[in-house]
């Protein structure tokens, strides 16, 4: 009995690690639908038994991504692991780092869905970077309708505009105000399946008697024009009762050209306001929140030390202090500055990108860097245009270990001296530049979006 315990313990701390990576490797849409509400059972002659909730969730963990999956679990037990998914449904979920568990909400809402209980306005750490949305957020939670109606909230990845939403569907829920969470991609399947099957009727009350709609990730409804006529409706009829609606994107309504004037009028309504990404400063008062909240102990040098090499998203902050908490339980050891390099250098060899596309880095700093293809592979040496040229021999390199000769021909012939030159600059400067930092972090989370 007693060496059963020991396996089902080993397996979950094992499996709770390797969810920490693969948190940081797969988009997030992925990770929630596949792996979150996953557990280690039992680990046994170099297999990991994982519980699955369904066969769906089993057989596209094996076909979709195994080898990633069996990389994380062999690198965590530090010996080749086979890992075995069974459909458990009674099973509890395994988070990368699970967090106290806390009472269920009493009051569900209109569509089924209960907020996280870790995306509150209370543990949402404010900073001059994203003190706008949070403050308009608050406004239009104390009063719905009354302010910023709509509100649009727009950021790169994991920056905190799904904790808003949740945060505000606490108020709702707080206050019993009729609600509906929705992601433009739940909508768009649900705008489909009433097609077919005949129920549009039916659809359009549902999203319509509401006396809050919270839409995140409206960008996902690019190309669907007929989701967005019935989205255009849908919001007009809320707005024109005095319901109020929230809604987030990967970016303001004027970068986004699908979208035609009649909703970057009805957007302009309330207010536009973005998050933008965290300072060094905030990074850690996020890590310290997040240290309190787990339970653990971590001094500001550790936290530092783990603030300092993440510079995308708050979802990467997290995922990697998840990370360091997981190898410092596994080996019983105290967080020490020492121990969080450890775990983030080999953290940053983990990640695989060698299966993506040259074209793919060139297209992802383009975006990042704000250049065009004329001005990556030309001979300009505006500032910027050298800097986004060396940055992409930078990563075609390091990530995925081309020949400086194919670098220098994918960049316009540029010759052997110019690419190593470019290398070595952005190696130089990712120590403290913080800007090109953010803007490194951006391209590989963009990057990292793309792999299976």
């Amino acid at each position: 009995m007693g060496l059963r315990r020991r396996e089902v313990t080993a397996a979950k701390k094992v499996w709770a690690a390797a969810l920490g990576q693969l948190q940081m490797q797969l988009p997030r849409s992925a990770f929630d639908t596949w792996l979150k509400n996953t557990a280690g059972i039992s680990i046994e002659d170099g297999t990991l038994t994982v519980s699955v909730p369904d066969a769906f969730a089993g057989e596209w963990l094996e076909k979709r991504v195994y080898q990633m999956v069996r990389g994380a679990a062999s690198r965590i037990a530090n010996a080749p692991t086979e890992v075995s998914f069974i459909i458990e449904r009674t099973a509890e979920p395994g988070p990368p780092i699970a967090a106290p568990r806390r009472p269920a909400q009493d009051a569900p809402a209109s569509n089924g869905h209960v907020p996280n209980h870790r995306y509150s306005f209370e543990s949402f750490v404010v900073s001059p970077c994203n003190s706008l949305s949070y403050n308009a957020a608050q406004a239009v939670a104390a009063s719905f309708g009354r302010y910023y109606n709509p509100l649009f909230i727009y950021s790169g990845v994991g920056l905190g505009k799904t904790h808003l939403l949740n945060a505000i569907a606490h108020k709702c829920i707080e206050r019993r105000i009729n609600y509906s969470y929705v992601t433009s991609e739940g909508f768009t399947n649900e705008f489909i399946t009433a097609i077919r099957q005949r129920t549009t009727e039916d659809f359009r009350c549902k999203y319509r008697s509401v006396d809050v709609l919270l839409m995140d990730d409206i960008q996902f409804m690019n190309g669907k024009e007929q989701t967005l006529e019935g989205f255009f409706h849908t919001f007009n009829d809320l707005h024109n009762a005095n319901r109020q609606v929230v809604i987030t994107s990967d970016k303001s309504p004027s970068a986004m050209p699908y979208l035609d004037d009649r909703f970057r009028s009805r957007f302009s309504w309330g207010l536009i306001t973005d998050i933008q990404r965290p300072p060094l400063e905030t990074r850690v008062a996020i890590l310290q929140a997040k240290a309190q909240e787990m339970g653990v102990r971590a001094d500001n040098e550790s936290l530092t030390c783990v603030a300092d090499q993440s510079y995308g998203s708050v979802r990467d902050l997290e995922g990697k202090f998840n990370r360091v908490v997981a190898t410092a339980q596994m080996e019983k050891a105290p967080i020490t500055p020492a121990l969080a390099r450890r775990v983030l250098q080999e953290m940053d060899g983990a990640e695989d990108l060698s299966i993506l596309s040259p074209d793919q880095v060139i297209k992802a700093v383009q975006r990042i860097f704000k250049v065009d293809q004329a001005d990556m592979t030309g001979s300009r040496r505006k500032r910027e245009f050298v800097l986004a040229r060396q940055a992409a021999m930078y990563l075609l390199r390091k990530r995925l270990k081309l020949p400086v000769a194919r670098i220098g021909a994918i960049l316009g012939g540029k010759n052997h001296a110019t690419v190593v030159h470019g290398i070595k600059r952005i190696t130089f400067e990712l120590h403290d530049n913080g800007p090109l930092k953010d803007k490194m972090a951006a391209v590989k989370e963009e990057l990292t979006s793309h792999l299976p």
